[in-house]
């Protein structure tokens, strides 16, 4: 994040991970905040994470006043939050009519389609969002985007530190080493490997990162493969600096969230592995019932700003709250807090210890910090190495931030003794001990 607490969400392209998760993390929330929540105001319950009640809320305003344009673009992002694209559609819809050239409620919109791989329907929306770029790049694409060829891909960790590392073919080619990211959205590969694919941009931009500019680069892929899952019609990014060289040279490239949203992904850290599986409702319920003999209960799983992941647990006792979940990246953190988090639970941190490090592609400065107890479900660590960073905004709002409270945010060393499958069409995510089977 910049001095100015602002960022260009399409820097993530080739971001560290270390505090990425950042923007998805934000402090307890204060006992008035508490107290409107409780009283019922829509806004306070969804700043809160109470997000079905401010939902029920913002459909009692607007049957008081349907011309309520910030109460129906809420109810539309509340839809949006669970994949609930009906529901997201009908009030983002609703807004957009009150104000066609809303900002905010075109950004919306336009994730909404391109979670239901409806490119061509995005691009109005982008373009009135002001994203030139995404209505260029997804205004490309033709035919239905990742087509999904095969049922299972089981593909092992090269490496597990500083970031997972797993092997995927490119347009046929011969296996690249791939990092993934949950806090990146799209599929980027090297400049160099770009080539090799023989890409050609459809559409072009400057980008702020790591104190200079890259080039950042967007098309179309025609597969990528990872074990015995292909997808087909991809779109992807890529990025190299002014001379034309790699940014990165220690992977080949990073899967971002939007492809692990296309199908039901397992994170098998504790077996070291992705499992990769077609989405069907077999397949769902082949998980639910594997959760069910393991002993693990369903934990919600809500999706934000296209792709930062959330889930529920808690810090040093605070009780279930709103967390980010990370997944991938690079860093040897447990877990990662606000500063004002941390003080407000009495976290033991070590200001002495400053540790330079980025995040969302810009400088950042954190500390290490201890809480007696992190926990999402069953799974727990204690007194585990986290980060804190006191000079992160709270609460971030549009555009830069989510707009709804957290915590924190789960990192990469905290699944390593687990395995972890996400469900994007129920919204559940499942965590178990042990490999997975």
């Amino acid at each position: 994040m910049a001095d100015d607490g602002k960022w260009d969400r399409r820097s993530l392209l080739r971001g560290a991970a270390v505090v990425a998760g950042a923007a998805a993390a934000t402090p307890l929330l204060g006992k008035a905040a508490t107290a409107h929540a409780d009283g019922g105001d829509a806004d306070a319950l969804f700043k809160a994470g109470k997000f079905e009640q401010a939902g029920r809320a913002y459909e009692e305003i607007l049957k008081k006043d349907p011309t309520d344009l910030h109460a129906a673009r809420q109810r539309g992002y509340v839809g949006l939050l669970a994949n609930k694209f009906p529901d997201a559609e009908k009030y983002l819809t609703m807004a957009l009519k009150l104000a066609p050239g809303d900002k905010q409620t075109n950004g919306l919109l336009g994730d909404c389609y391109i979670r239901q791989d409806k490119l061509s329907s995005s691009v109005p929306c982008w373009k009135a969002a002001g994203e030139d770029i995404y209505a260029k790049w997804f205004g490309a694409v033709r035919g239905e985007p990742y087509q999904v060829h095969g049922d299972i891909g089981r593909v092992p960790f090269e490496r597990t530190d500083p970031s997972p590392l797993v092997k995927a073919s490119v347009n046929g080619g011969p296996p690249k080493n791939f990092s993934f990211y949950t806090g990146a959205p799209h599929l980027s590969l090297t400049s160099t490997v770009a080539r090799e694919a023989g890409l050609s941009p459809v559409a072009s931009q400057k980008v702020d990162y790591g104190g200079g500019t890259i080039w950042a680069h967007y098309g179309v892929l025609d597969s990528f493969k990872l074990g015995g899952i292909e997808l087909r019609n991809v779109p992807v990014g890529w990025s190299s600096k002014e001379s034309g060289e790699d940014v990165d040279t220690d992977n080949d490239g990073l899967i971002g969230t939007w492809v692990f949203y296309h199908l039901l992904t397992t994170f098998d850290y504790a077996g070291r592995q992705l499992i990769l599986r077609r989405p069907t409702p077999g397949t769902a319920r082949k998980a639910r019932a594997d959760a069910a003999r393991a002993g693990t209960k369903p934990l919600p799983l809500w999706l934000a700003r296209e792709q930062y992941l959330h889930s529920t647990g808690s810090f040093a006792g605070s009780g279930p709250r709103v967390v980010g979940v990370n997944f991938g990246g690079v860093g040897e953190i447990v877990a990662g807090m606000r500063g004002e988090t941390a003080e407000r639970l009495g976290v033991r941190t070590d200001y002495e210890r400053p540790v330079g490090t980025f995040a969302q592609s810009h400088p950042a400065v954190a500390y290490p910090c201890y809480p007696k107890e992190i926990r999402l479900g069953d799974a727990v660590a204690r007194e585990a190495y986290c980060y804190t960073n006191p000079n992160q905004q709270v609460n971030v709002p549009w555009p830069y931030g989510t707009g709804f409270d957290t915590m924190g945010w789960f990192a990469h060393c905290f699944w390593k003794p687990y395995n972890i499958t996400l469900d994007f069409t129920e919204m559940n995510l499942y965590i178990a001990r042990g490999k997975a089977t």
